[in-house]
């Protein structure tokens, strides 16, 4: 069990006022999944899902995200059913995924820091049919650059030449300037990122929880679900084996749920 005082000078956690159900995935079903899935996060709630490699943690998200095809399953949104069949119908109901391949997914590589930051802001005004307004793009991006500490020569670099951490801060910055954010689900957001980088990171996804949004962070670092989550949902083999309170969570009880059971073992 990790000692709460090293958690929370790692971790920075403090709990936070939560508001009633947000979003609800119930009976989520798809090619990857063992069996159908059901979770639920609260406004300003952080949910934890942490498993071992191929527990089925990233494929249950794209499913829920309209990444990857459902066979079955309901999301609410706010008590309201809402349809999700690919990514498009998610981003308009303000859900968003930061995937965990940053460079294949999470980035446009020969765009630069500005432009990345923008996109979502940029959508909005083309539905909207309004002109780019770049003085206004200009502002949004070296507000965060300066928020988030993003460490850049300027807003025009192209971000492929950041850092990983870096390039982490500019995906979550065009997610915290996105005005109507409900939901957020980070795949692995803090991998292959320095510790200090790693601390930042952490303070954006409070900050989004602060205001209201509901977060499901994936994570294969259990120390990192422990410290930042305010309840763990455990995958194994393709399903969720169980879930905690913060309170009960700790290192044995979350692995004995990750861990494939000693007569599942015997039986292979």
């Amino acid at each position: 069990e990790m000692v709460g005082r090293e958690i929370s000078d790692i971790y920075h956690y403090a709990p936070r006022a939560l508001g009633d159900v947000r979003f609800a995935a119930e009976g989520i079903d798809g090619a990857a999944l063992r069996e159908p899935a059901s979770f639920s996060v609260r406004a300003g709630e952080i949910v934890g899902f942490f498993g071992l490699v191929g527990a089925g943690r990233s494929e249950l998200m794209r499913l829920v995200y309209g990444a990857d095809r459902r066979r079955a399953g309901v999301l609410t949104l706010d008590g309201k059913r809402i349809d999700v069949k690919r990514t498009g119908d998610a981003i308009r109901h303000g859900i968003v995924l930061c995937p965990e391949d940053r460079k294949e997914e999470g980035i446009i590589a020969i765009a630069s820091v500005a432009e990345n930051i923008n996109i979502s802001c940029r959508r909005h005004s083309l539905r909207a049919g309004l002109f780019i307004d770049r003085k206004t793009e200009n502002d949004t991006a070296d507000r965060f650059i300066q928020r988030l500490k993003i460490k850049t020569p300027n807003r025009r670099q192209k971000i492929r030449f950041l850092s990983g951490g870096n390039q982490q801060k500019v995906i979550l910055s065009r997610w915290l300037a996105e005005p109507d954010l409900k939901v957020v689900i980070l795949d692995e957001p803090t991998r292959g990122i320095d510790v200090g980088a790693k601390h930042e990171i952490y303070d954006v996804i409070y900050r989004l929880a602060e205001r209201g949004c509901a977060i499901v962070m994936v994570s294969s670092e259990l120390p990192e679900v422990l410290g930042v989550s305010d309840r763990i949902v455990v995958m194994r083999e393709r399903r969720i084996a169980g879930e905690l309170t913060r309170a009960q969570a700790n290192e044995h009880a979350v692995l004995s749920l990750a861990l494939p059971q000693a007569s599942a073992v015997q039986a292979a």
